[in-house]
């Protein structure tokens, strides 16, 4: 299934594609796609329902971000051994877990809010996991079973911040608008192959990030086994896997986002986000 939110910020309705990728409306059917109704089994049950007879929504309607109010927003760093390298960092022999704000979190369609003082706004496209059922201490072998399903993140970073500045990477990570989100969860079964999707992200019309989630250093099976060991992970929480080679911060000389850029980013089977930046 491919699930949505549909709506103007802060009135979401929860609505699913149709075979005709027709956006349906699922509002009286359940309440939202937050931690309360993200769970495998409540979504496992809008499988029985025939899609034709829910009203349909407008094509032309704002798309949020495609889950809401997730308990915590974790993070992968260096995931990639090319993005590694670029940076000039070792390639992890272990997952970099950081933490973004969940009030990052916006649609994969909006604004991208620079604040005015920020001078090395960057971009990063990412395969998001949503957790659809607990997971606590588990095994490589348990994870997938706790997965609800995936989404296309931009991790938007501010490079001062995160690294220039004291302290852990989530400074730089938290902005409102540095985590668009969506514009579908998918559930795991509409993917065949989770380690063979492509990325693609473009600023401006040309192409900086492609990519594929085989070369990840660590599987999204491992992440989540890994991160259970130091955290019960709940439904609805969402994490963000890492990013390909091609960021600004990694070319020479070094390219950062400005107001009035274009962003546009693509996971395949995940669907495409296109965003603006603009100064705030």
């Amino acid at each position: 299934m491919k699930l949505l939110r549909v709506g103007e910020k802060g009135r979401e309705k929860p609505a699913i594609l149709d075979i005709n990728n027709v956006t349906r409306d699922l509002s009286s059917i359940i309440k939202d796609f937050d931690p309360e109704n993200l769970k495998i089994d409540t979504i496992s049950k809008l499988k029985n329902l025939n899609l034709e007879t829910l009203p349909e929504i407008k094509s032309s309607e704002r798309i949020g971000a495609c889950i809401n109010k997730p308990g915590k927003f974790v993070a992968i760093g260096l995931n990639y051994s090319d993005h590694a390298k670029e940076t000039g960092l070792k390639t992890p022999t272990e997952p970099i877990v950081f933490m973004k704000a969940t009030s990052s979190i916006c649609g994969p369609n909006d604004d991208i809010e620079m604040p005015q003082d920020s001078t090395k706004l960057d971009w990063e496209v990412e395969l998001g996991i949503v957790i659809g059922k607990e997971a606590k201490n588990i095994s490589k072998e348990e994870a997938s079973s706790c997965i609800l399903g995936y989404c296309a993140v931009n991790d938007v970073s501010e490079r001062e911040w995160q690294i220039e500045k004291l302290g852990q990477w989530v400074k730089g990570k938290s902005g409102d608008t540095f985590g668009p989100t969506g514009p579908y969860l998918v559930t795991q079964d509409e993917i065949p192959d989770i380690n063979n999707l492509n990325l693609i992200l473009e600023v401006n019309g040309k192409k900086m990030q492609s990519g594929n989630t085989k070369n990840m250093i660590f599987n999204t099976n491992f992440i989540v086994s890994y991160l259970s060991k130091f955290m019960s992970l709940q439904p609805g929480d969402l994490i963000t896997t890492g990013t390909p080679a091609g960021v600004g911060m990694g070319m020479k000389p070094q390219v950062f986002l400005k107001s009035g850029d274009n962003i546009k980013l693509s996971i395949d089977l995940l669907g495409e986000q296109n965003s603006k930046v603009v100064i705030k």
